[in-house]
């Protein structure tokens, strides 16, 4: 009779005869959609400025408010919503959109406070912060007349 002295035949046999214990896993759940929302019914959110003094622009001058509405169908969970302003943003100003002028910029606050653009702002929907937008201008820059504009987005998505 030949005798193996391999380790490895050695190993096998030893883990084919120990004690072992086994468990299997089940997994279940329900996947649940968000409620549907609307922002502004659809609707774009226009806020205009009508006739800003060049010389005038100062991030205080022209304040407006942002009006929109959330409406929400009931849902089934508690959801967490969150609300971001998506736009490119000045290069003097993080918090404020570009505008069609090199060195205009609308910036959109929430409570008074500048609102960082593209970032998360979790939000109760039912009651959705307050919005302004207010012109400003690079620092020391004099504006030149003309019309200008502005878009963004509004985003609200569910967590």
């Amino acid at each position: 009779m030949k005798h193996f002295n391999s380790p490895a035949l050695f190993a096998l046999f030893v883990l084919g005869y120990s004690n072992s214990a086994m468990a299997n896993f089940t997994f279940d759940g329900t996947l649940n959609e968000p409620p549907p929302c609307t922002i502004n019914s659809g609707n774009i959110i226009e806020v205009d400025f009508k006739d800003v003094g060049v010389s005038k622009v100062n991030g205080v001058n022209y304040l407006k408010p942002v009006n929109y509405t959330i409406t929400c169908s009931a849902g089934t969970l508690p959801w967490e919503m969150l609300l971001t302003v998506r736009g490119v943003a000045t290069s003097f100003e993080s918090s404020a959109i570009q505008s069609s002028v090199a060195d205009l910029g609308i910036q959109i606050l929430q409570n008074g406070e500048p609102l960082a653009l593209n970032t998360l702002l979790l939000i109760n929907p039912t009651t959705p912060p307050v919005l302004e937008a207010v012109p400003i201008k690079r620092p020391g820059v004099l504006l030149g007349p003309g019309e200008f504009s502005s878009s963004a987005t509004l985003l609200a998505e569910f967590q």
